[in-house]
């Protein structure tokens, strides 16, 4: 039985592998994917370490000390200040970006340091044209520059003689510290995976979804309408040595597509698997198995191609939505969160990020490789009682 249902796998697998559509979305969609999501979804946990943005910065002439102070502070923020007005006097062919040409702005009034120390309000204009996921980060680093300058300033005039000066300000900050705060990270990683961290597992997770029910299903139903099912069930051969071929056809199948997967995000966005990719790998060929028997068994009960591929696709969308593969599922409400966990995209999603981004032990995913695998065990069932070969 098991000699039959190697040679039915290799040749389902030949015959998935020789359509068009399902070379396009195994080798080539997802590195689209991969590259459009991962930049998209760049810093949207918000933990993805630091952020350096550039940050135009024109100083008035007459601005005074306190400008050359809140520049500091900013640069503390993990800004890259550049001054575009400065940079005109620079020597070259090409003319210098303009102060316009900047994607984020910050205009220092005239007259700054002279109306802070008379106590007159100073606005400062900032600007930025992005209205990203993390376009209000920027804004929060630039009020902790202009605030810390603010008490520096509060602090000076106290120990001052009379108005603070650019010197009160230097020794202010050369003084020892008497409360310091020492931060360091409490037991494993916590941090939420954005960009490419979770762009690359997500979109792996939902692809193979798709490639598996909609080219799992339909290559079944095809067989079906050109009666090589019929051929099959009067080869001397056990039923379930055709099931279980039809099945192994798929695994390998998913197989292929989750090897290149990995293998792209390695190479190409660097993505690491991390220590416990043994199991990893575990994970997903357990996914693929079950994704491989519900396959076979809605091409089992589908009465066409066009059923099977839009129930496949509309099931994908959603079950990758609520599984987490599209964003964290830990930035989600708790409720939500509990919700995945009914779902195979959220027990895949789950399992990853416990391995490759939370750093748990292999045995964190054991529980989910073996509910994976007893699904496709009872799908499996299902579908060799019930196999229609016309």
């Amino acid at each position: 039985m098991l000699r039959d249902a190697i040679r039915i796998g290799l040749f389902d697998l030949k015959l998935m592998l020789k359509q068009k559509e399902t070379l396009l979305w195994t080798f080539l969609m997802p590195g689209v994917f991969f590259y459009f999501i991962g930049t998209v979804t760049g810093g949207f946990s918000g933990g993805g370490g630091t952020r350096i943005d550039t940050l135009a910065v024109r100083v008035a002439d007459d601005a005074g000390f306190l400008a050359d102070a809140v520049v500091r502070r900013l640069g503390e923020q993990d800004f890259r200040v550049v001054l575009p007005d400065d940079a005109e006097a620079q020597a070259g062919e090409d003319p210098p970006p303009r102060f316009e040409d900047y994607d984020t702005r910050l205009t220092i009034p005239p007259g700054f340091t002279a109306g802070a120390l008379a106590g007159e309000v100073q606005e400062l204009a900032f600007e930025q044209d992005d209205d990203g996921l993390t376009a209000g980060f920027a804004e929060i680093r630039l009020n902790r520059a202009v605030y810390t300058t603010l008490a520096d300033l509060v602090a000076a005039r106290v120990s001052a003689d009379g108005e603070p000066t650019q010197a009160d300000l230097d020794a202010l900050a050369e003084m020892p510290r008497a409360l310091s705060l020492d931060v360091t990270q409490a037991g494993r990683r916590a941090r939420i995976p954005n960009g490419f961290e979770q762009a690359v597992p997500g979109t792996m997770v939902m692809f193979a979804m798709i490639i598996l029910l909609t080219s799992g299903a339909t290559s079944l139903l095809v067989e079906r309408r050109m009666g090589l099912l019929r051929r099959l069930a009067s080869a001397p051969m056990r039923r379930e040595a055709v099931v279980l071929g039809k099945w192994l056809g798929r695994v390998a199948l998913g197989a292929v597509q989750l090897a290149f997967a990995m293998a792209l995000g390695s190479i190409a966005f660097g993505v690491a698997w991390g220590p416990q990719l043994p199991m990893l790998c575990v994970v997903l060929m357990c996914y693929a198995g079950m994704l491989s028997a519900l396959s076979l068994l809605v091409g089992n009960f589908a009465r066409s191609e066009g059923q099977a591929v839009g129930l496949s696709v509309l099931a994908t969308n959603v079950l990758a939505a609520l599984g987490g593969c599209w964003w964290p599922i830990e930035i989600t409400p708790r409720a939500m969160q509990k919700l995945a966990m009914f779902l195979p995209t959220g027990w895949a999603m789950d399992a990853v990020h416990k391995l490759v981004s939370f750093g748990a032990p292999a045995s964190s995913a054991l529980p989910h490789a073996l509910g994976m695998a007893f699904l496709a065990v009872l799908l499996g069932a299902a579908v060799a009682r019930t196999l229609r070969f016309q």
